[in-house]
């Protein structure tokens, strides 16, 4: 059986975490790609995670290049290129200097790989996804954006601590835009099959859900720049939902249009992911706080995109 093979666009901390994460769970083929000025750096990411395959016992084909002929005939792609927020910048700048990045990288994604799924990780994300999509002109289905994998993996990390528990036994749902657009869904939170309400009270469930919102800016305080290894990991559950079929329901930033009367854009909604992306979108109920906290995101989620729209 063919492998698939996995394209990822930025060969930064992000898109090498993931070419890690990928190859050790022998998820696909991995092509590594950054701009020429980075060639060196991205071949030598490569190769040192080659070097790596002897010792953890993985065999898939590594390769690190500046070239999207090198990317051709990918299955999936994730887009990580793009530049993080910094002092002084203010969105509407993020989000024009990204647009560009994005839409050359997806141009030529496109054009190399016309059947591919796109997991796009660069951000502003909701806006990010939106630009992926126009420009791409793939199904809706076939474009996805990471983020809400990230936030609930932080919201049940930050939920295991507070009980001392296994994450393993923690089980979360947020929806709605990445950080603080986030909407935490507390009632559809458990520890193995356990309302989180009956073990943690609600005034220290509330800090926990904005710790899991500020969860990036906690980090970049910490280390002084942007978190990877989560990011990565978030992205590649989804790869290897993809992938190998699992058709998992993970929190993504998927095309609703009638689902939560959206009216077309992309949001962080429950997604099954499968060989041909998304292939539903689930719709849960939501009692009134929690629709009118998604609402107000999805408002925040469509100003972004007018932004795109005047750039596009």
């Amino acid at each position: 059986m063919q492998r698939a093979k996995l394209s990822i666009i930025g060969a930064g901390a992000v898109g090498a975490t993931c070419a890690h994460w990928a190859a050790a769970k022998e998820l696909a083929d991995v092509v590594l790609i950054d701009i020429p000025d980075k060639l060196g750096m991205t071949q030598g990411r490569a190769l040192d995670l080659a070097e790596a395959a002897p010792v953890e016992g993985f065999d898939v084909k590594i390769t690190g290049t500046d070239d999207y002929k090198d990317t051709a005939g990918s299955d999936v792609v994730v887009i990580t290129a793009g530049i993080p927020r910094k002092p002084g910048m203010s969105r509407d700048d993020l989000v024009q200097t990204n647009v560009r990045i994005v839409r050359q990288v997806t141009e030529q994604v496109a054009a190399s790989s016309p059947d591919a799924i796109l997991i796009v990780v660069s951000n502003p994300l909701d806006a990010m996804v939106y630009t992926a999509h126009r420009v791409s002109c793939f199904p809706h289905w076939r474009v996805v954006g990471q983020a809400g994998c990230l936030d609930v993996a932080r919201y049940c990390t930050f939920i295991a601590m507070e009980i001392g528990c296994s994450v393993e036994d923690v089980r979360a749902l947020l929806m709605g835009g990445h950080g603080d657009d986030m909407v935490p869904l507390v009632r559809y939170t458990t520890v193995s099959g356990i309302p989180v309400t009956q073990l943690i009270p609600a005034d220290k469930l509330e800090e926990i859900v904005q710790r899991a919102r500020m969860g990036g800016g906690e980090i970049v305080k910490l280390m002084g720049s942007s978190a990877y290894y989560a990011p990565a990991a978030g992205v590649i559950q989804m790869v290897e939902s993809i992938v190998r079929d699992k058709k998992r329901i993970l929190p993504c930033a998927g095309y609703c249009d009638k689902e939560y009367r959206v009216g077309g854009y992309f949001v962080g909604v429950p997604c099954v992911l499968g060989t041909k992306g998304v292939e539903r979108i689930i719709e849960i109920e939501l009692d009134a706080e929690e629709r009118q906290m998604f609402e107000s995101s999805v408002s925040h989620v469509k100003e972004l995109c007018k932004l795109v729209d005047g750039m596009l």
